[in-house]
């Protein structure tokens, strides 16, 4: 067996290759990721990571069953305060570790508030009927009987199938709703659940329709947004909230630039109707379906959540135009671009390109990465299925933090139209052009930033001369740097 140190040694050697290639050679465009801030990674490794903090409301009281956990308490209290500002609703739960548990999280507090008048003995029973996006129309997969909102849903005892109805859009643009034929169908049905929200997302989704439609129905649905890829977009591309919505949910690590978690947000308050739900999901987050949540991303959410707060409206409106000057220019380069050139292709961080003239989406995707710009092949409507895709999926999000603007993404575009349309080997020159974009902004500027990251890094060494010489030896490497 080999030595630890060994080990240890090529682990961290391949760990530090695979990071400078992809934080200084790549162009990060996945667009259901994001790099967080130094700030925020050094808050993950503070003490609270691997701590427990279980709380719930105990007779009007919320009891924590740990010791030593005031810091982080108060730590919750405050990124609740933060994420209700952000998005201008009432409620936040936090203790979701993923945007897929945050929706799980929901179907599971709905059941059982469905349920809540149940007489003893009667059996439980699921949601009766759910509208949501259909996945090859670029729902998301936690919004899916196969996903989150597995086992429930109502089956059809006629078909065996789940009581599912998607969402319709527009025949002669697929990515974008049908409105009329959306109106049709909330007539034909009533569904107590409505699942907006997209994997693949252009355009805004028909909420304050819906809402307007159901807003007087006896038993109406509930609205619910799953916002996971364009959360940190909230209020610039749309606002559930003032259109009606109910719950919106999100991961926290996509154009909300945090760490990787979940949220439930709320606009539930007290006397409404749909109250009692929001206790049944804070039931499911704890004890149903968490214990430990991950404490040290919840201490780098909320420094994300500064950050955000601090930057949202110039993030924001530099993402959308980045996006529009991505897709505008991909065209210009030969690549066609899903989407309406009229409104500029997107209105949200994505591009959507067609790819299929110059081989399958998988096989475009290994040459754009080989080439050291990432992304994700992607299903188009029309195609059969994820592994005959013929699309790829691009976001802006990642690279606008490390100051991209409209004209380099023009540059950019060129050279993915080497790779795409020419077959053209252009690594290097995509390498040599990603050291312009190595500073990240929408955070604090390294000089502030710095000296806190450093204090954070020391205060996790128990012993003060290990910590003071690691700090050294930071300093050191660093001012080695060019």
């Amino acid at each position: 067996m080999r030595p630890l140190a060994d080990k240890a040694r090529d682990l961290a050697a391949k760990a530090e290759r695979n990071s400078a290639w992809r934080q200084r050679d790549c162009f990060n465009l996945i667009p259901s990721e994001s790099t967080p801030s130094l700030l925020v990674k050094m808050c993950e490794i503070a003490d609270p990571a691997g701590r427990y903090a279980e709380h719930r409301t105990m007779k009007g009281e919320e009891v924590y069953f740990y010791q030593g956990t005031d810091f982080i308490r108060d730590v919750e209290v405050e990124c609740r305060k933060e994420m209700a500002d952000f998005f201008g609703c009432s409620d936040i739960e936090l203790r979701p570790i993923s945007g897929q548990m945050a929706n799980e999280v929901v179907f599971k507090g709905l059941v059982r508030f469905l349920n809540r008048g149940r007489a003893e003995g009667q059996l439980s029973r699921r949601i009766r009927l759910v509208f949501n996006n259909d996945l090859i129309y670029g729902g998301h997969l936690s919004a899916q009987p196969m996903g989150a909102l597995f086992n429930y849903v109502e089956e059809d005892p006629a078909t065996g199938k789940e009581r599912v109805l998607n969402l319709p859009v527009r025949k002669d643009n697929p990515y974008k709703p049908d409105p009329e034929a959306l109106g049709r169908l909330l007539e034909a049905h009533e569904p107590e659940l409505i699942v907006f929200g997209k994997s693949m997302f252009l355009y805004r989704e028909p909420v304050a329709f819906v809402a307007d439609i159901v807003r007087d129905w006896k038993e109406r649905p509930v609205l619910m947004f799953d916002m996971a890829h364009v959360l940190g977009l909230y209020g610039a591309f749309q606002a559930p909230f003032e259109e009606g919505a109910d719950l919106v949910t999100g991961s926290t690590h996509k154009t909300f630039f945090g760490t990787q978690r979940g949220v439930v947000a709320g606009n539930l308050p007290k006397g409404s109707p749909l109250r009692p739900l929001w206790i049944e999901i804070k039931g499911r987050a704890f004890p149903g379906s968490t214990s430990n949540h991950h404490l040290g991303t919840l201490l780098g959410l909320l420094m994300a959540a500064y950050e955000m707060n601090a930057f949202k409206k110039p993030f924001q409106d530099q993402v959308r135009r980045n996006a529009k000057a991505l897709a505008k220019a991909l065209h210009a380069h030969g690549v066609t671009v899903e989407g309406d050139p009229a409104d500029g292709y997107t209105e949200t961080h994505q591009v959507i390109i067609r790819v299929k003239d110059f081989g399958p989406g998988m096989e475009i995707a290994r040459r754009l990465e080989t080439n050291n710009v990432l992304t994700n092949y992607q299903a188009l409507p029309d195609d059969a299925s994820f592994l005959e895709s013929s699309g790829i999926r691009l976001g802006v999000q990642e690279m606008t933090r490390f100051g991209m603007t409209e004209k380099d993404f023009d540059t950019l575009a060129g050279l993915m139209s080497d790779i795409i349309v020419r077959n053209k080997p252009v690594g290097e020159e995509v390498a040599r052009y990603r050291k312009d974009f190595l500073v990240m902004g929408y955070t604090l500027p390294p000089v502030e930033a710095l000296p806190l990251a450093a204090r954070i890094l020391a205060s996790v060494i128990p012993d003060p001369g290990y910590a003071a010489a690691f700090v050294e030896n930071l300093g050191r490497a660093a001012g080695a740097r060019p």
